[in-house]
């Protein structure tokens, strides 16, 4: 390769703030955010969660309150995850119409109705043993809690969801939840399919946040975190299976994969920053060891730049008030 300086010279590019502001390659907006949120039965105030420093759950009863707030900052979308009190072998009560899955969406979108509320469709904040579906002897049984995603995806569309995201990694989850939704009239709400979803370890200040508790693991459905070409895999599948947007959760140790399946899918593609991402940002920023907005906007950039569209983050509120 022929040495091209100095006639070539890149610094020229970067030489003030206008010229860098021109030449930014991505962008990261309120627009692209999505909020997700902790919503309990049965709790009187806001509670901190203390693995997640800023993050609280929020009383159901002040649901309204909180949606409104979340909703004059900007921000267009909310993921709603239920904090039950009422649970199951099989997570019953998330198909119930009367349940809290149901009450919460209704009650989001009654407070805010210019808000997309997404419910995430899964069963393992409303199971006792804390995984996503029915257990048959030592495993989940895959067929059987298919079924049940999708009579709680059509309580979900009859509460108001905007869209559907099934998180619980059962093969034919997609199929099955847009044949219960087309089934019952709901054939215009989206699926947000979390194709990519790993068994990791950045999940646990969420086990905390959402009161799931599990017995084992989730190895057996979730993927390994060594494989790359096993994603590409699920994610093809989930869009020959009706899938609207596809998701890879987690987000930053999985920018490789979030990248290869950008380069082969036309679909929306979304992202989940996990709340141990959330929480490490958030403890070293605590202890003085980096700067918590620069952090944070350089992690969401990078995760745009690898090619999502939409980023589920903990950190939207404070974006949508401080900016970017």
């Amino acid at each position: 390769m022929v040495n091209s300086f100095p006639s070539m010279r890149l610094r020229r590019l970067r030489s003030n703030q206008a010229m860098r502001d021109l030449l930014q390659e991505n962008t990261v907006s309120v627009n692209d955010l999505i909020y997700p949120i902790f919503v309990e039965e049965e709790l009187d105030d806001f509670a901190p969660v203390e693995s997640m420093p800023g993050v609280f759950r929020i009383p159901e009863h002040k649901l309204d309150v909180a949606v409104k707030e979340i909703a004059a900052t900007g921000i267009k979308a909310v993921m709603t995850f239920g904090v039950s009190h009422r649970k199951d072998d099989i997570g019953s009560d998330s198909w119930n119409r009367d349940g809290l899955l149901a009450r919460m969406i209704k009650r989001a979108k009654d407070a805010a109705p210019e808000l997309m509320v997404i419910s995430d469709t899964c069963f393992c904040e409303y199971t006792t043993h804390g995984h996503c579906g029915v257990i048959h002897g030592s495993d989940v049984h895959n067929d059987h809690t298919i079924e049940n995603l999708g009579r709680q995806s059509v309580v979900a569309a009859e509460a108001g969801a905007d869209m559907i995201a099934p998180s619980a990694m059962m093969d034919g989850q997609v199929a099955a939840i847009r044949s219960a939704l087309d089934g019952n009239g709901f054939d215009g709400i989206p699926i947000m399919a979390y194709s990519s979803k790993f068994a990791s370890a950045f999940y646990g200040p969420f086990r905390a946040a959402a009161g799931c508790d599990l017995q084992g693991d989730r190895k057996a459905y979730q993927m390994n975190p060594m494989n790359g070409r096993e994603a590409l895999r699920e994610s093809d599948l989930d869009e020959a299976e009706g899938a609207d947007i596809l998701m890879v959760k987690p987000a930053m140790p999985y920018l490789d994969v979030l990248s290869r399946i950008r380069q082969r899918s036309l679909l929306p593609l979304a992202a989940y920053q996990v709340s141990g991402e959330y929480a490490m940002i958030k403890f070293a920023a605590l202890a003085g060891a980096i700067d918590e907005h620069r952090v944070v906007r350089e992690s969401l950039g990078a995760i745009k730049r690898a090619g999502a569209d939409l980023i589920l983050t903990y950190f939207a509120m404070d974006i949508a008030r401080q900016g970017f």
